[in-house]
């Protein structure tokens, strides 16, 4: 092949949020040409948010090069302020960043166990890396390393995951950004700039302390604006809901309208043994993506099976079912009522009543202080955990898991207190 003829890997991509982000080198082109990757073009970052903030359309693509942007920026930083970090180390934690998510699902977290089991996105992410690294002749080994924390510099772990990471660091601004929700933004440059490494661990340094407030409050805000919306919470459990009557219904009808990946997935839900010993499962998973359920769901609204096609038209027509926060969960006596009410209401069986009334509990830690804490570098050398540094607000504000039972159900039926 002439030199005219090789394709130009250096490459510029145009992000609304940080504007150019430059594709670091030759390897990593190559990934993100994968499959694999471009797969996640097709997978949406926030789920069913789009049905309450229409912007929210972003993919877990942008997500992954915003990600590997920050952590290239995280890095230089270090360097600057003296640190060693190797060209091959630079790349390797990059690349883990950049692949992290790979392994999610149609709609990310929503369907994250309804179509698989005992498997998480992050398991899977990892055994896709690990396929990628036998394709790539185990150039991936010390990204994998990195991903997996089983690498000499631990700080290299902490920008993918920790409880200030370069995933949250993007997640939490680019989501701000799609869905116009202001209060979630955090200023990530700044954040970035304080980075520093003492005793081989990613601290912060004291002039930061302010934006890692900053940061607890906007992760804290948009929680409750955006991940745990009322509308957001029922749309993602009705999907669910959704796709537990196809599985039942795809045991006994072979016919139920999916493509071949998905088909599988509902005849079978495969688990993790299925995933380590059959190459056959993490292929067809690979191939899965939003636009599978989507176009189900519009063959799905005429099958003669009630469930499946009233679930599928409400989805499809943004028929939300209402949701109600709780003090507690509901008793026996309201949950019978309820059913009752939804059996009348919808001329249906109390087999398939179960579909209609959800119960579930929705929580959110913004910081977790038994974890390992985010940790704050003085002036005078000493490392200060972020629950005892005595300029932040009370951690306590963030400090504990908030949960929230809640019930869902058709609008149409009333609720009686």
């Amino acid at each position: 092949m002439s030199k005219r003829e090789e394709t130009n890997k250096f490459k510029l991509f145009n992000d609304p949020i940080y504007g150019f982000i430059a594709i670091p080198s030759e390897l990593i082109f190559d990934l993100i040409e994968h499959p694999y990757f471009q797969r996640l073009r097709r997978i949406g970052q926030l789920g069913l948010s789009s049905l309450v903030y229409p912007g929210a359309y972003h993919s877990r693509f942008h997500h992954a090069l915003g990600a590997m942007h920050l952590t290239q920026k995280a890095v230089n930083v270090l360097i600057n302020k003296g640190h060693k970090i190797s060209k091959s180390e630079a790349e390797a934690v990059q690349i883990a960043i950049l692949l992290h998510d790979i392994g999610h699902g149609p709609f990310s977290h929503a369907l994250e166990h309804s179509l698989i089991k005992n498997i998480t996105h992050e398991s899977l992410s990892l055994l896709i890396m690990q396929h990628l690294n036998k394709e790539f002749n185990g150039r991936l080994d010390e990204a994998i390393e990195i991903f997996s924390n089983n690498h000499k510099k631990r700080f290299l772990y902490q920008l993918v995951s920790s409880q200030l990471d370069m995933d949250r660091l993007d997640y939490l601004r680019r989501d701000a950004f799609y869905t116009g929700v202001v209060e979630g933004a955090i200023n990530s440059e700044r954040l970035i700039s304080m980075l520093n490494i003492s005793n081989g661990e990613l601290v912060i340094d004291d002039k930061g302390l302010s934006s890692v407030q900053k940061f607890l409050i906007s992760r804290s805000l948009m929680y409750w604006q955006v991940y745990m919306h009322k509308a957001v919470l029922s749309a993602e459990n009705m999907l669910v809901q959704l796709l537990s009557r196809a599985h039942h219904v795809a045991q006994k009808d072979n016919d139920l309208f999916a493509g071949k990946e998905l088909k599988y997935f509902l005849q079978n839900k495969p688990g993790k043994k299925e995933f380590d010993t059959n190459p056959d499962v993490l292929n067809s998973f690979t191939q899965l993506d939003d636009a599978d359920i989507l176009a189900a769901m519009k063959q799905w609204k005429n099958h003669k099976d009630l469930v499946l096609s009233d679930l599928s038209e409400r989805l499809l027509d943004r028929k939300l079912f209402q949701i109600k926060f709780l003090k507690k969960e509901i008793s026996e006596k309201k949950q019978k009522s309820l059913n009752k009410e939804i059996r009348s209401q919808l001329n249906i069986s109390s087999e398939h009543s179960k579909y209609f009334l959800i119960q579930g509990i929705a929580s959110n830690s913004t910081y977790v202080s038994d974890k390992e804490e985010i940790k704050i570098l003085n002036r005078d050398g000493n490392i200060i955990p972020l629950s005892k540094a005595s300029e932040i607000l009370p951690l306590s504000v963030y400090n504990h898991t908030i949960t929230r039972p809640f019930v869902c159900w058709p609008k149409e039926i009333r609720w009686i207190d």
